[in-house]
């Protein structure tokens, strides 16, 4: 199979591999089409003559609307067709609930912390308050590693720029999600780093941390003691000791966050990893698990596939003011809310921003949407969720690990080597990138194309989360990769 027609009502199709000039291609027994120009793999060829300013359609959706006249067999990309979206849009709460019936959840190798939460990773964290003691903590993760015994999985830090120099909402953003990552269940322990003059103050950051377990959250401020290193590692010995009282014990998979991202797409993102991602989404829920989808921006154009799953009239309207909200911030700075993907995402075939949305909505499945979270906020409703955060990969994968996401799932059909601080499981959308990229790909979604249904790549992909639930170590992870990086209001993403 050459091509495929997502939905009955499309006007055009994908290509699953390259197509050259002159081949005939076919679509059941409704179309058969003479192919006029070369069609890279991933990109859209219309099945039949589309008039200028008629709609093309994918996914059964308009994705954008034809600038020229367009022959049935042509390539349809950013050289003949534009995007429908302007301005605001009025939303209207019309409720489509799928229910889910439930399964019984399998059960995974996890910890399981005092406060009743389940782990995945039984981890030790250096969290600096500062950017001015980023490199005294790396130091103390290289000084401190012959901790790292027994059931402890690692001692790891993450550093970024901020915590001093910033006022109002920024401010408020860096303390609210350093406070999150400090709550993650994957931490066993964590040392709280501050240099000692900064904005963020230790009293405020307790103040932020609200109540917490003085065994499991230690606090160093440098200035303060004549050695930090020393200090630090009587602190760490401490927070090691704590550590090495949890074990692996079965945990049924219903006590499961993952969160769910896309980056660097192309045309079969829509088709492959997303839809898998989706039905997998539909799997956790249905046996009590919670999921976390988010990148707002990349809502936009499809949040019709969205909005009418809420499960309540109160969480539409969450939806409505995050959408919204996100719109305004993209208004606020002078930035076009509707503006194409990126190069990369056009040079795999996409072509509007509604073209992208609909592929990556695809990861939410069909379950109902049970509530919508604020940036920095925690996952506390079973089901699926919706997060505020950008489309950009690694604010949106932090966002999601801050919410309290275990693992994290990345489709991508173009490839990165970023990981969160939660385990993070890249998916790609064509079998080439998972060949040529083996030490970032974690999973093959293009076997799709071959003949493999969506159905049994989602079986094959709970499987794997289970599998690094209990233990295995994602590609991320074997090499080290773990960043962070935090949503400034300064910069529109």
């Amino acid at each position: 199979m050459k091509v495929i027609q997502i939905a009955l009502e499309d006007n055009v199709a994908v290509a699953l591999s390259s197509i050259t000039a002159g081949e005939i291609v076919e679509v059941g027994d409704q179309y058969s089409v003479e192919v006029l120009e070369d069609i890279p793999q991933g990109h859209k060829i219309a099945l039949k003559d589309i008039t200028k300013e008629e709609n093309i359609i994918k996914y059964g959706f308009a994705i954008g609307h034809a600038t020229v006249g367009i022959k049935a067999g042509n390539w349809v990309h950013t050289h003949n067709m534009a995007t429908n979206l302007a301005g605001e849009i009025e939303y209207s709460y019309q409720p489509k609930i799928k229910s889910i019936p439930p399964q019984k959840p399998e059960c995974f190798a996890g910890f399981r912390r005092k406060d009743g939460r389940a782990a995945i990773r039984n981890e030790i964290w250096i969290i600096p308050t500062v950017g001015c003691v980023n490199d005294v903590a790396k130091r103390m993760v290289a000084l401190n590693q012959d901790l790292v015994t027994e059931s402890i999985d690692g001692l790891y830090t993450f550093d970024h720029p901020f915590g001093c120099s910033q006022t109002g909402h920024d401010h408020a953003q860096t303390r609210k999600l350093l406070a999150a990552l400090v709550r993650h269940p994957n931490a066993a322990a964590v040392l709280v780093l501050g240099l000692g003059c900064e904005n963020l103050t230790q009293e405020q950051f307790l103040e932020e941390l609200g109540e917490y377990d003085s065994d499991r959250v230690k606090f160093l401020t440098c200035q303060k003691v004549e050695d930090e290193f020393e200090e630090g590692r009587k602190l760490l010995e401490e927070c090691a000791d704590y550590a090495r009282q949890f074990h692996r014990e079965p945990i049924p998979v219903s006590e499961l966050v993952i969160g769910m991202k896309c980056g660097g797409s192309d045309g079969l993102s829509g088709i492959t990893a997303n839809p898998t991602v989706g039905q997998f989404s539909d799997m956790l829920v249905a046996r009590g698990g919670a999921t976390v989808l988010t990148e707002v921006p990349e809502m936009f154009g499809a949040e019709g596939f969205l909005m009418n799953r809420c499960i309540s009239k109160d969480v539409f309207d969450k939806a409505v003011d995050m959408i919204n909200g996100f719109k305004n911030y993209f208004i606020r700075h002078n930035e076009v809310v509707y503006d194409n993907p990126s190069p990369g995402n056009r040079e795999g075939g996409i072509t509007t921003l509604e073209d992208k949305s609909c592929g990556c909505v695809q990861k939410g499945g069909t379950a109902p949407i049970m509530d919508v979270i604020g940036y920095g906020d925690p996952v506390v409703t079973k089901g699926l969720n919706m997060l505020y955060g950008p489309g950009n990969d690694l604010v949106s994968a932090t966002a999601m690990t801050a919410a309290g996401a275990h693992i994290i799932l990345f489709t991508t059909g173009r490839g990165t080597p970023f990981g969160a601080p939660a385990p993070t499981l890249k998916i790609s959308t064509n079998s080439q990138l998972a060949e040529n990229k083996k030490g970032w790909i974690d999973f093959d979604a293009g076997s799709i194309v071959s003949g493999e249904t969506i159905d049994e790549a989602a079986k094959r992909l709970l499987e794997l989360v289970i599998e690094t639930a209990s233990g295995k170590q994602t590609q991320t992870e074997r090499r080290g990769y773990r960043s962070i990086s935090i949503f400034k209001e300064g910069v529109v993403l």
